[in-house]
């Protein structure tokens, strides 16, 4: 994915639902965009990458159409470090540039968002350069919100994903650790947790245990149809709620994870306090197993959709 990407013709297909491969193209095309516009202002080579961030795409078709609504948008941005964007004031221009291309460009797509926020810092991640975040709202509520995750360090985004589940993983476990009783909370924080334990595993898949992918594919294959099929009762909803925490699933996930980075010296437990230099540092054996996976998907995505359109 080395050329200068461009912006996709479409954005939706005719019933509405969202092309993955093309939304991740999108959020390239911003990030190149700005990137030169910062590098041109500043007079220093500013390299930004940015993708998709969610799972929507790891069960999307092979032309990457979303299988089921989405009604909100995530971005993964990759931030470059020892540049002008560790200056405060060089950092709100990156910021300000960022909401107007963004604005702009989703207007082409009928996508009008409005009232940009920026600056909040996102829990478990490094102390002193953490991630923070951007969003805005759709104007005519065809859509939730956008947000994007700015991280520092510029990675590719199959490594920014990887490293951004350990964060994701320590946010479900708040939840789902068997230390502590079960948790009540309102449907909506359900299904998020829901949502976001799928992404994980999926993500994770290739570098599960085999004893782990054994005892978690019947549980997790039951949710993910569950969900397809419009998953809207609250007494069942916290039903599978109740079944990930009574499985450990989260244990499993930390486990894909856990032992790669320790080889590397490197608790996923304290992602917090690591050295700043290895903020979006992926260990090679999660780069041939999660990584390639990833890659792969999309690969097959561009395949497709350029087998269709000759």
């Amino acid at each position: 994915m080395s050329e200068i990407p461009q912006l996709p013709e479409r954005l939706l297909h005719e019933d509405g639902k969202f092309n993955l491969y093309y939304l991740n193209e999108v959020y390239r095309t911003i990030a190149h965009k700005i990137s030169t516009q910062l590098s041109n202002k500043l007079q220093e080579k500013i390299h930004i990458t940015a993708g998709i961030w969610g799972g929507q795409y790891l069960i999307a078709n092979d032309e990457g159409k979303a299988r089921t609504n989405i009604v909100r948008l995530y971005c993964l941005v990759n931030l470059p470090q020892n540049t002008p964007l560790d200056k405060k004031e060089n950092f709100e221009h990156l910021m300000q540039s960022y909401h107007q291309s963004v604005t702009n460009t989703f207007s082409n797509y009928d996508l009008h968002f409005i009232n940009p926020q920026w600056g909040e810092s996102i829990p478990y991640t490094n102390k002193k350069k953490p991630t923070t975040v951007l969003q805005m709202w759709e104007k005519n509520n065809k859509l939730k919100f956008f947000r994007a995750f700015y991280v520092w360090n510029n990675m590719p985004w199959v490594d920014s994903v990887i490293y951004d589940t350990i964060r994701n993983i320590k946010v479900v476990k708040e939840m789902l650790d068997m230390n502590r009783r079960p948790v009540k909370r309102p449907t909506e924080e359900y299904k998020f947790l829901l949502q976001d334990v799928l992404i994980i595993y999926y993500t994770l898949y290739d570098a599960l245990t085999p004893d782990f992918q054994e005892h978690a594919d019947p549980i997790m294959k039951n949710l993910l149809q569950k969900f397809l099929g419009g998953l809207k009762d609250p007494e069942a909803i916290e039903e599978e709620y109740l079944n990930l925490y009574s499985n450990a699933i989260v244990y499993g996930l930390e486990e894909a994870l856990d032992g790669p980075y320790q080889k590397e010296g490197l608790d996923i437990k304290d992602i917090e306090n690591w050295p700043i230099e290895k903020i979006n540092w992926v260990p090679q054996e999660l780069k041939e197993t999660v990584g390639r996976s990833l890659t792969n998907k999309f690969n097959k995505f561009k395949k497709n959709i350029e087998l269709k359109h000759t």
